[in-house]
């Protein structure tokens, strides 16, 4: 259970600032359900993820763009079709964009509330979020800190309603985010 966060600089487990992601141990993942009786998962590979923390909860700011045309399912003649006029149609929809307007919690459990956008559609979206902790890199290098945001959207919502009976409505989103901590002021 979340709740919202006080003034108290010390509710938030992470320093203030621009933190940078780490595109490397990073990863956006999603699941899908075909023929209603199997799962199908896939990954975008390009991504930018921005994360801005404030004193408070309320000053955090996250915003994300996902490349749609660097779907990876394993199976390049499937992400061919994805990308494809009847399905994504990254032509028309080449991004997808997360721009988070309330951050709630405590501790290791917190909820992010944004809207999502793809192609000219944008809806709510709220996200669970667990905080991964923190950890010192060895050998003189900045901290990281580690998140696991977790989510779903129905694809009509966002008149990605091609294929129903084939694929399914709901599409469970996974995003495994690691950022590095800005450089102290004055350092």
């Amino acid at each position: 259970m979340t709740n919202d966060i006080g003034a108290s600089a010390a509710a938030l487990p992470i320093a203030p600032g621009e933190w940078v992601l780490d595109p490397f141990h990073s990863s956006v993942n999603f699941t899908i359900r075909h023929f209603g009786i199997a799962k199908v998962r896939g990954r975008f590979t390009g991504f930018e993820t921005e994360l801005h923390v404030g004193r408070r909860a309320e000053d955090v700011r996250v915003s994300a763009t996902i490349d749609l045309s660097s779907i990876d399912t394993g199976n390049t003649d499937r992400d061919a079709h994805v990308r494809a006029s009847d399905l994504l149609d990254v032509g028309k929809r080449p991004t997808m964009a997360f721009r988070s307007k309330r951050v709630s919690g405590e501790g290791e459990d917190w909820t992010m509330e944004g809207e999502l956008t793809i192609g000219d559609v944008t809806r709510p979206v709220a996200l669970a979020v667990e905080f991964g902790g923190l950890v010192d890199v060895p050998m003189g290098g900045n901290r990281h800190a580690g998140f696991e945001a977790t989510g779903e959207i129905r694809r009509s919502e966002f008149g990605l309603d091609f294929a129903p009976g084939l694929l399914g409505e709901v599409v469970k989103i996974q995003l495994d985010m690691q950022f590095v901590e800005p450089e102290p002021a004055g350092a």
